[in-house]
């Protein structure tokens, strides 16, 4: 590695912690208040300290010590499978590091949450007809937070677990976090797809061990699944000579992203991460069959009672009617990249220059990483999100976070050993609320 690029990766770390260190200052210097309690994270800092800790720990350590010896000579299937084991044991003893099984069951406690409105869904045919209704601070039904903040394919997945019986809450955080889990196959799939075998290998234990894990109990796991599957769909369907099996994936490919869009209105923007696929593969044939699956979500939603396009604008005046509006733009536009340095990890800003030299090459990977990137700036561009994102751009965050695979082979496990330091001080030192408010009336 040139010592020219070698000191660019040096300096785009220290940006990436000087912009962090900017984020936790300025509201002290400045006094002004951006609206979180631990900027720019979400939650409450507060050292937590368990003997569980040892756990992650040790998972990491293993990860570190035998990935490339295990991993060298599996055939693709079963290096598939000891990802997915990897990457959940990572997870599952994060979620569990600080409190046990509370830290899989606390946040779906809470009021705010999706499960306590499922429950409450006797007929789903009548639910999807009152939602919109239901939106607004001045309906005397209101949803709670987070169920009004999202199209009802979100809630629905949760009526969905209520009905097949997974309803004690560790459970559902279980079963949301295995789903959520499944994002790092789905995400290697594509890149072997659109890459190379190499490839996929070689960005696969920057998922396995991603600091973005402490956030996947919470229900945008679910959301970075879907969309995860549906876009590894697409690039099957925009790599494979067969006409069958491009039609079928295409199709289905649509399906699951427009099913994204029906569990999170932002995830509109996936549009960006499905057009930079069909660009690298160079074939656009999968888009008809692809746009095919999505309208046939929208019509089923839509002929169901509700219509995306009429709920939109009435969730943007109940988020002005809370307190997101509250937090300063002129913060969040810029502490929004602070949030995802910690949630991706600081080694992302330091594979970054070597992503952009491959992107002049128009490199799969790096063009995949600079369509992530480009998405959440748009996302923040908008206003509609601020603070939280360390959960809310998960879907994108499992692309960006390719980025430390340009780094050479000597840094690159010295800087996967600092994304399991990032996640381990944050998963000590974050405290994420417990408590919200209420149903409003």
């Amino acid at each position: 590695m040139p010592r020219t690029t070698e000191r660019f990766a040096i300096l785009a770390a220290a940006a990436g912690v000087l912009l962090v260190a900017a984020s936790m200052v300025y509201p002290l210097v400045t006094g002004v208040d951006v609206r979180v309690h631990a900027p720019p994270m979400h939650g409450d800092w507060g050292p937590s300290f368990s003997w569980r800790l040892a756990l992650p720990v040790v998972v990491a350590a293993a990860v570190l010590a035998y990935w490339r010896p295990v991993t060298a000579r599996l055939p693709w299937p079963a290096f598939l499978a000891v990802t997915f084991v990897a990457a959940w044991a990572w997870t599952f003893t994060l979620a569990i590091a600080d409190e046990g099984r509370d830290g899989l069951s606390r946040l779906f406690d809470r009021p705010g949450e999706y499960v306590k409105d499922a429950v409450s869904v006797n007929d789903v045919g009548l639910m999807m007809q009152e939602f919109i209704s239901r939106i607004p601070y001045s309906s005397p039904e209101n949803w709670y937070v987070h169920v009004a903040g999202h199209p009802p394919g979100a809630l629905l997945s949760f009526v969905l677990f209520d009905r097949v019986g997974i309803t004690d809450t560790f459970w559902v955080g279980f079963t949301v976090m295995t789903i959520g889990v499944t994002a790092v196959v789905a995400a290697a799939i594509a890149v072997r797809a659109l890459a190379g075998e190499s490839w996929a290998r070689r960005v696969a234990p920057w998922w396995v061990l991603w600091p973005s894990a402490i956030w996947m109990v919470h229900a945008d796991a679910l959301f970075t699944a879907v969309s995860a599957w549906g876009l590894a769909l697409l690039a099957l369907s925009a790599t494979t000579h067969r006409s069958r099996p491009r039609i079928a994936s295409g199709v289905g490919a649509g399906l699951l992203l427009g099913l994204s869009v029906y569990m999170s209105y932002g995830l509109l923007l996936l549009g960006i991460l499905a057009l930079a696929i069909l660009f690298v593969a160079r074939k656009w044939s999968p888009l008809p069959w692809a746009l095919l699956g999505a309208l046939a979500v929208a019509a089923g939603f839509t002929v169901a009672g509700f219509a995306w396009w009429e709920a939109y604008p009435v969730l943007v005046e109940r988020y002005r009617a809370g307190i997101a509006s509250e937090r300063p733009f002129s913060y969040w536009v810029w502490g929004n990249f602070a949030t995802l340095t910690i949630s991706a990890g600081l080694a992302v800003w330091a594979g970054l220059p070597g992503a952009a030299t491959a992107l002049r090459r128009r490199e799969p990977v790096a063009v995949l990483i600079a369509a992530a990137l480009g998405t959440v700036v748009l996302a923040t561009l908008t206003g509609m999100s601020k603070a939280e994102v360390e959960r809310i751009f998960l879907p994108f965050t499992l692309w960006i976070a390719m980025a430390p695979a340009f780094l050479p082979e000597r840094w690159r496990w010295p800087a996967l050993a600092s994304q399991v330091v990032i996640a381990i001080a944050v998963q000590c030192l974050l405290i994420i609320p417990v408590v919200q408010l209420a149903r409003p009336n």
